[in-house]
C-alpha cells in the first residue's frame, strides 16, 4: 500500500503555500501514477492563490476528512477563513491556521487515514498571538500526541544528526546529559535508521567537552556519563562508538564512517548540517537554496519538516525554494512505508 502523507501548510502568510505548489509540480508524475499520495491541510484559498500566482496548472480538489477515498493530490481546509491573509504579513489568523492544520493532521494520523505528516514552517509569534502557546512544532506535536519525549534529527544527504538537547541555554546542557536521556536518543536514532532501510546503523556519539574531556581535564561528563552508556549499548548489540571529539566527528560522518551522529546540543549538531545544506551564490554572497530535513523522533506518528522558517521577507514573490520540502516528503515516505510494512 502506498502511504498517504499530509502536508501541513504552516503559516499561510509564509512561503508554505508556494513551496507546496512547487514541490507538487516537481512530483506530479508520481502523483499521477499513484506512487505518491499527498493531502495538503491549511487554507485552501491561500494554496489556490499561490498556484495561480505561479501559473501552475495543478489541480487541488477540496475534500473533507470524512470523504471515503481521497485523490492522490487534494487539499483539506483546516478551519474557517477569517480576515484575508496576505503574504509576508504576520497575523493572528496565520497563527490560527498553522495550529489547526497540525491538529487536523495529527487526528487523521491517529485515525489511520494518513501515515505521516510533513510540516511547512509556522511562525511562533503568530501562533502565540492566536492563543496557542508553544515554542514550535515539536512541543505542539508532543502535546497533541501525548508523547513523553522527543528527539530532533537533522538530515542532509548522509549527514544524519540527532540531538540530546536543543532549545536550552548552553549552561544547562550538562545537567540534561543523563544516562537515561542519552540512551533514549540513541535508541530512537537506531530505530529511525532501521526505518530508512540502513542495514548496519553505525552511530557515533559526540563528546560534550573538547577532546572528549582530555582525560577529565576539561570535564568528566564524557567519562562518567557517556562512556558507560556506550558500553551498555555495545553489550546490547548496537553499533555505537564514542565519545568522539566534536571537531572531527562530523568529518568522519560525511566520509561515511558512521550512519548517524548523536550531538549533545543545538549548535554542535546544527552548524555542520546547515553549513553543507545552504547553497551559497559566490557572486552575490547570498544563499539561493537550502537542503535539509528536520525529523522528529519519539512520536507515535511520523513527522518530518523543512529545515527553514516562514521567510516572510520573500513570501509571495515566487522565489522560495522547494528542495527542503521535497526531501522532507521523501523521508516521510520512506519511514511511513517501513511502518506500513511492519504492520502488515
Amino acid at each position: 500500500m502506498t502511504p498517504h502523507l499530509a502536508i501541513t501548510m504552516g503559516d499561510p502568510a509564509g512561503v508554505g503555500p508556494e513551496i507546496i505548489v512547487k514541490a507538487c509540480a516537481r512530483l506530479k508524475d508520481r502523483l499521477a501514477d499513484g506512487s505518491l499520495r499527498l493531502l495538503v491541510i491549511g487554507s485552501n484559498p491561500a494554496l489556490h492563490a499561490a498556484r495561480d500566482a505561479l501559473g501552475s496548472d495543478l489541480d487541488f480538489p477540496e475534500v473533507t476528512d470524512v470523504d471515503g477515498e481521497w485523490p492522490a493530490l487534494a487539499c483539506l481546509q483546516a478551519g474557517p477563513e477569517g480576515e484575508p491573509i496576505r503574504p509576508g504579513v504576520l497575523s493572528v489568523d496565520g497563527g490560527r491556521f498553522a495550529y489547526l492544520a497540525v491538529e487536523r493532521a495529527v487526528r487523521l494520523a491517529e485515525a489511520g487515514r494518513i501515515h505521516g505528516i510533513v510540516t511547512a514552517p509556522l511562525n511562533k509569534e503568530a501562533m502565540n498571538k492566536a492563543g496557542y502557546h508553544y515554542a514550535g512544532h515539536t512541543d505542539l506535536l508532543a502535546e497533541l500526541t501525548g508523547a513523553r519525549g522527543s528527539v530532533m534529527m537533522l538530515a542532509h544527504g548522509n549527514m544524519r544528526v540527532s540531538h540530546v538537547t536543543t532549545h536550552i541555554a548552553l549552561e544547562d546542557v550538562p545537567k540534561k546529559l543523563t544516562p537515561e536521556r542519552l540512551r533514549y536518543v540513541i535508541d530512537r536514532t537506531e530505530e529511525t535508521l532501521a526505518g530508512l532501510g540502513l542495514p548496519r546503523r553505525r552511530i557515533a556519539i559526540a563528546a560534550l567537552n573538547p577532546h572528549a574531556g582530555e582525560g577529565g581535564l576539561f570535564g568528566r561528563q564524557d567519562i562518567e556519563v557517556t562512556e558507560p552508556v556506550i558500553k551498555q549499548c555495545v553489550a546490547d548489540g548496537l553499533d555505537v562508538v564514542g565519545p568522539v571529539p566534536g571537531d572531527t566527528i562530523f568529518v568522519k560522518l560525511r566520509a561515511g564512517q558512521y550512519d548517524a551522529v548523536v550531538a549533545m546540543y543545538h549548535d554542535q549538531g546544527h552548524i555542520p548540517v546547515k553549513l553543507l545544506g545552504f547553497n551559497v551564490n559566490p557572486e552575490t554572497g547570498t544563499w539561493d537554496a537550502l537542503s535539509g530535513v528536520n525529523i522528529t523522533l519519539g512520536l507515535p506518528i511520523i513527522r518530518t519538516s523543512v529545515d527553514h522558517g516562514t521567510a516572510f521577507d520573500i513570501a509571495g514573490k515566487g522565489i522560495a525554494n522547494e528542495l527542503s520540502l521535497i526531501e522532507a516528503i521523501d523521508y516521510a515516505e520512506k519511514l511511513a512505508a517501513a511502518r506500513v510494512r511492519a504492520a502488515a
